[in-house]
């Protein structure tokens, strides 16, 4: 495995192995990596000659500061991982190599409705965040494939319209790739790295909120079904920021369905400090 730092010197290497039709899968990580981010990299490997990863804790993307400061970091043993299961090239940016005039003067993405429900609102920011470090990773590495994963399920609808956005729909193919889970549920998530013994105990329970919707979605209206699985979770002690019912395909919330509809189960809630999320098709 090749580790670039610098984006001029990664772009020279690509560009040599573009000259030898090399097709180029990339998968964009944070690092604290676990099995779900190297079977991102595995589907790529398989689908490319040649599959880079990066690791770039985005800080533009953290509407509050404490969040960032307290996201895991395990870079060597990344980059073990990354190099056991056949890495070919290692992106690891500095702040100031993917923002060079900074982060705070943020570029305004137009990303619809997307930014404004669910993580949108619950996250203001966040998404416009998102996209100032994915747009400046993807015209660095230009890619043929992008790995991304399902757990965060609206920030790859959310890529998927920055690749629209930047003209580039018919050269990046998305490859959105399952959620992996403990053997109790969970949701693999870097964030779980800071759940005390306690709380990690207790975080299967938005799995288990995730399959009392799919057992009961044909049971009543929906708007009652959410608030009853709200009210669940509030009793197993979390802060819930939404239970929410919504169309797969857009991701509008919906309270009323027909079953000709595929429809999204999605859960953000606290436990502690610690914020995490997951989804579930439904039907």
């Amino acid at each position: 495995m090749i580790i670039f730092e610098k984006a001029i010197e990664l772009q020279h290497h690509l560009d040599q192995c573009r000259q030898k039709n090399e097709d180029l899968g990339f998968v964009p990580t944070m690092g604290a990596l676990h099995n779900g981010h190297l079977s991102l990299l595995k589907t790529s490997l398989k689908e490319n000659k040649l599959s880079v990863c990066s690791i770039f804790v985005n800080p533009a993307q953290f509407n509050d500061a404490s969040d960032f400061k307290k996201y895991p970091s395990t870079l060597e043993e990344d980059i073990s991982k990354l190099e056991t299961n056949g890495c070919d090239i290692l992106f690891l940016p500095s702040v100031e190599e993917i923002y060079p005039d900074g982060f705070e003067v943020k570029k305004k993405y137009d990303l619809g409705y997307l930014d404004t429900i669910l993580e949108g609102e619950f996250r203001p920011g966040h998404f416009q965040g998102v996209c100032m470090a994915v747009e400046r990773l993807l015209l660095i590495v230009q890619p043929g494939k992008l790995y991304l994963g399902q757990k965060d399920y609206q920030q790859c609808m959310i890529i998927t319209r920055l690749i629209q956005l930047m003209g580039l729909e018919e050269k990046i193919n998305i490859r959105i790739c399952p959620i992996l889970r403990e053997k109790d549920g969970l949701a693999m998530s870097s964030r779980n790295m800071r759940l005390s013994k306690e709380e990690r105990a207790k975080a299967p329970a938005l799995y288990e909120t995730l399959i009392f919707l799919k057992q009961n979605i044909c049971n009543g209206s929906l708007r009652d079904l959410k608030k009853e699985a709200t009210d669940q979770l509030q009793k197993k002690g979390f802060k819930t920021d939404y239970v929410e019912i919504a169309n797969a395909k857009t991701l509008k919330p919906i309270n009323e369905w027909d079953a000709r509809t595929n429809i999204l189960g999605l859960v953000a809630a606290y436990i502690g400090s610690v914020r995490l999320i997951d989804n579930m098709m439904l039907n």
